[in-house]
């Protein structure tokens, strides 16, 4: 494995972080970006569509990052990992790239935190490593394949829409510039914020990767999405440890997924808020309670 320090981030966006991050770009086929504070048991963080993993940096915050070794890498295609054609955006490959993660960073009793894409691509990459994971905490994911008579939302329909879904996402920017719009509190991405986010995906040599990962959302039972989310809501529904979900019942794509969660999960903790899909920015101390719990660190 090839492991080389990043480039230098804007000034301010290195100021919207906490101190002390240590910066790397790990080679795992393609350029992983990954971030990490502190020392002791590993905590992986995975983000989701369009985010990166400034998405967690009031997470690592509240964690007090002494006691854990918090490890926030970006999702190919996404902040500053490397960037890959629209086709090689599939479930498999994301799995893979992330599994070589694991294996080159020599991760061991693993606490694992998911949202959004991050939560089946961590736990599709974990089914494959029986043991490694010791916890796992889930945010606003999902962890297994559609059920029948499942409908896709509007958001994902229009991403299958010829023409008008590439002016949209490659365009004009979507949806990274209107995150605000499925947050509980609407101001919780506003100015710097926001700019962090649509900062990586300037310009439609860097913005191919939300489109891919909206279309990446199976639309069908043939969708080459589907076996991946079996294996790894087939992982998550076996897992002998301790599982906490925290939820954002006001999100609009995955509000109502919580209470599937509660079905096909019934030993996990459940925290619901009044926050919306990027839950990190409103409720990042319920999190990292979730985190020490599962982890056995104490608050």
């Amino acid at each position: 494995m090839i492991v080389r320090t990043a480039p230098s981030l804007p000034a301010w966006i290195e100021g919207q972080l906490p101190p002390g991050a240590r910066r790397s770009l790990v080679h795992v086929g393609e350029d992983v970006h990954v971030m990490e504070w502190g020392e002791g048991p590993p905590v992986l963080m995975l983000h989701g569509n369009p985010t990166w993993g400034f998405l967690y940096r009031k997470v690592v915050a509240a964690l007090r990052v002494t006691e854990l070794r918090l490890i926030v890498p970006d999702l190919v295609g996404l902040g500053f990992s490397a960037r890959v054609p629209p086709a090689a955006h599939t479930l498999d490959n994301h799995v893979r790239w992330m599994g070589a993660l694991l294996d080159g960073l020599g991760l061991r009793d693993l606490v694992f935190v998911g949202q959004d894409w991050g939560g089946p691509i961590g736990l599709g990459a974990l089914a494959e490593r029986p043991g490694l994971a010791r916890g796992l905490v889930l945010l606003n994911t999902v962890i297994g394949p559609p059920r029948p008579g499942f409908r896709p939302t509007a958001f994902h329909r229009f991403a299958r829409m010829p023409l008008v879904s590439d002016v949209a996402f490659r365009l004009l920017g979507l949806p990274q510039a209107a995150l605000h719009l499925v947050q509980g509190d609407r101001a919780s991405i506003r100015g710097a914020v926001a700019r962090a986010y649509r900062y990586p995906l300037r310009g439609r040599a860097r913005n191919a990767a939300p489109l891919a990962l909206a279309r990446m959302v199976p639309d069908s039972f043939a969708h080459p999405s589907v076996g991946p989310l079996r294996r790894a809501g087939g992982f998550a529904e076996s897992f002998p440890g301790p599982v906490a979900v925290v939820w954002g019942d006001r999100d609009p794509l995955l509000g109502r997924v919580r209470h599937h969660l509660q079905r096909v999960l019934p030993r996990a903790s459940v925290t619901a808020t009044a926050a919306g899909h990027f839950l990190q920015e409103e409720v990042p101390e319920a999190i990292a309670a979730a985190v020490r719990r599962v982890a056995g660190v104490p608050a």
